[in-house]
Protein backbone atom coordinates (compact mmCIF):
# COMPACT_ATOMS: atom_id res chain seq x y z
CA UNK A 1 0.00 0.00 0.00
CA UNK A 2 1.25 3.66 -0.75
CA UNK A 3 1.67 5.98 2.15
CA UNK A 4 -0.84 8.14 1.68
CA UNK A 5 -1.15 11.60 3.61
CA UNK A 6 -3.76 14.35 3.95
CA UNK A 7 -3.86 17.57 4.63
CA UNK A 8 -7.13 19.95 4.63
CA UNK A 9 -10.47 19.86 2.86
CA UNK A 10 -9.79 23.37 3.10
CA UNK A 11 -7.48 26.51 1.94
CA UNK A 12 -6.71 28.55 5.32
CA UNK A 13 -9.60 30.51 6.69
CA UNK A 14 -11.96 28.57 5.30
CA UNK A 15 -12.01 25.45 7.64
CA UNK A 16 -14.14 26.93 10.14
CA UNK A 17 -17.56 25.79 8.58
CA UNK A 18 -16.45 22.18 9.88
CA UNK A 19 -14.74 21.83 13.27
CA UNK A 20 -11.08 20.15 13.31
CA UNK A 21 -13.09 17.10 14.78
CA UNK A 22 -15.48 17.03 11.92
CA UNK A 23 -12.22 16.95 9.56
CA UNK A 24 -10.42 14.18 11.44
CA UNK A 25 -13.44 12.23 11.42
CA UNK A 26 -13.77 12.77 7.76
CA UNK A 27 -10.06 12.12 6.88
CA UNK A 28 -10.25 8.87 9.39
CA UNK A 29 -13.31 7.50 7.11
CA UNK A 30 -12.31 8.51 3.73
CA UNK A 31 -9.11 6.53 5.13
CA UNK A 32 -10.76 3.34 6.20
CA UNK A 33 -13.17 3.13 3.54
CA UNK A 34 -10.35 3.64 0.84
CA UNK A 35 -9.03 0.55 2.60
CA UNK A 36 -11.97 -2.30 3.29
CA UNK A 37 -11.79 -5.53 4.49
CA UNK A 38 -8.26 -4.15 6.32
CA UNK A 39 -8.38 -3.09 9.58
CA UNK A 40 -6.34 -0.16 10.57
CA UNK A 41 -4.55 0.64 13.21
CA UNK A 42 -5.08 3.46 15.19
CA UNK A 43 -1.20 4.43 14.83
CA UNK A 44 -1.50 3.79 10.53
CA UNK A 45 -4.41 5.97 10.34
CA UNK A 46 -3.15 8.40 12.75
CA UNK A 47 -0.10 8.72 10.10
CA UNK A 48 -1.94 8.49 7.08
CA UNK A 49 -4.41 11.16 7.71
CA UNK A 50 -1.97 13.59 10.40
CA UNK A 51 -4.52 13.47 12.78
CA UNK A 52 -2.43 13.60 16.40
CA UNK A 53 -3.20 10.08 17.79
CA UNK A 54 -4.37 10.89 21.08
CA UNK A 55 -6.97 13.37 19.44
CA UNK A 56 -7.88 10.15 16.53
CA UNK A 57 -8.26 8.06 19.45
CA UNK A 58 -11.29 10.05 20.87
CA UNK A 59 -12.73 11.07 17.67
CA UNK A 60 -12.93 6.72 16.71
CA UNK A 61 -14.15 6.39 19.89
CA UNK A 62 -17.40 8.65 18.85
CA UNK A 63 -17.47 6.87 15.72
CA UNK A 64 -17.27 3.00 17.02
CA UNK A 65 -20.24 4.16 19.76
CA UNK A 66 -22.23 5.74 16.97
CA UNK A 67 -21.92 2.63 15.11
CA UNK A 68 -20.35 3.84 12.01
CA UNK A 69 -16.81 2.82 12.92
CA UNK A 70 -15.94 -1.05 14.73
CA UNK A 71 -13.14 -1.68 16.53
CA UNK A 72 -11.49 -5.54 15.96
CA UNK A 73 -9.07 -6.12 18.23
CA UNK A 74 -6.02 -8.58 19.06
CA UNK A 75 -3.22 -9.05 15.87
CA UNK A 76 -4.18 -8.29 12.38
CA UNK A 77 -7.22 -5.86 14.15
CA UNK A 78 -7.73 -2.30 14.21
CA UNK A 79 -10.72 -0.28 12.85
CA UNK A 80 -12.73 -0.48 10.18
CA UNK A 81 -16.06 1.01 8.27
CA UNK A 82 -19.14 -0.69 10.22
CA UNK A 83 -21.08 -0.01 7.18
CA UNK A 84 -20.50 0.64 3.57
CA UNK A 85 -18.77 3.71 2.22
CA UNK A 86 -22.01 3.70 -0.65
CA UNK A 87 -24.19 4.28 2.33
CA UNK A 88 -22.37 7.03 4.27
CA UNK A 89 -22.51 10.62 3.56
CA UNK A 90 -20.13 12.93 4.82
CA UNK A 91 -23.26 14.44 6.51
CA UNK A 92 -23.40 11.14 8.54
CA UNK A 93 -19.43 11.76 9.77
CA UNK A 94 -20.38 15.60 10.46
CA UNK A 95 -23.06 15.17 12.51
CA UNK A 96 -21.78 12.25 14.07
CA UNK A 97 -18.84 13.83 15.84
CA UNK A 98 -19.80 17.68 15.64
CA UNK A 99 -22.66 18.80 13.51
CA UNK A 100 -23.09 21.82 11.58
CA UNK A 101 -24.47 24.42 13.98
CA UNK A 102 -27.72 26.34 12.41
CA UNK A 103 -29.28 29.25 13.25
CA UNK A 104 -32.61 29.20 15.11
CA UNK A 105 -32.68 32.30 17.50
CA UNK A 106 -31.26 35.60 17.13
CA UNK A 107 -27.53 35.48 18.12
CA UNK A 108 -27.44 38.87 19.43
CA UNK A 109 -30.28 37.22 21.64
CA UNK A 110 -32.53 40.80 20.96
CA UNK A 111 -36.08 39.93 22.52
CA UNK A 112 -37.99 41.54 19.48
CA UNK A 113 -36.22 39.35 17.16
CA UNK A 114 -39.06 36.04 17.29
CA UNK A 115 -37.69 35.26 14.14
CA UNK A 116 -34.48 35.35 12.40
CA UNK A 117 -33.81 38.93 10.64
CA UNK A 118 -33.02 38.58 6.86
CA UNK A 119 -29.28 38.22 7.47
CA UNK A 120 -29.29 35.38 10.19
CA UNK A 121 -32.04 34.05 7.71
CA UNK A 122 -30.10 33.91 4.66
CA UNK A 123 -26.83 32.63 6.41
CA UNK A 124 -29.14 29.60 7.97
CA UNK A 125 -30.31 28.81 4.77
CA UNK A 126 -26.35 28.71 3.56
CA UNK A 127 -25.93 26.25 6.02
CA UNK A 128 -29.25 24.53 5.19
CA UNK A 129 -27.67 24.51 1.84
CA UNK A 130 -23.92 23.12 3.13
CA UNK A 131 -25.71 20.54 5.03
CA UNK A 132 -27.50 19.15 1.59
CA UNK A 133 -24.74 19.46 -0.20
CA UNK A 134 -22.61 17.00 2.59
CA UNK A 135 -25.77 14.55 2.63
CA UNK A 136 -25.38 13.91 -1.59
CA UNK A 137 -21.96 12.72 -1.22
CA UNK A 138 -20.84 9.21 -0.01
CA UNK A 139 -17.69 8.50 0.88
CA UNK A 140 -17.41 5.93 -1.70
CA UNK A 141 -17.90 8.82 -4.40
CA UNK A 142 -14.93 10.96 -2.60
CA UNK A 143 -13.30 7.39 -2.70
CA UNK A 144 -13.93 7.00 -6.82
CA UNK A 145 -13.82 10.42 -7.85
CA UNK A 146 -12.27 11.05 -11.36
CA UNK A 147 -10.16 13.55 -10.06
CA UNK A 148 -6.27 12.66 -10.51
CA UNK A 149 -5.80 13.75 -6.63
CA UNK A 150 -6.69 10.68 -4.72
CA UNK A 151 -7.93 11.38 -1.30
CA UNK A 152 -5.73 11.19 1.31
CA UNK A 153 -2.74 10.23 -1.23
CA UNK A 154 0.19 12.23 -2.74
CA UNK A 155 0.01 12.37 -5.90
CA UNK A 156 2.52 10.98 -8.11
CA UNK A 157 4.98 13.05 -9.82
CA UNK A 158 6.55 12.53 -13.06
Amino acid sequence: MSDCRFESFFPDGLDSMISKTAEYALRAVACMGGQPDHPLSADRLAGQTRVPRRYLTRVLQDLCAAGLVRSRPGPGGGYELATTPQKLTILDVINTVDPIERITNCPLGLKTHTELCPLHAELDRAYAATEQAFANVTIQALIDSTSPIIPLCESATE
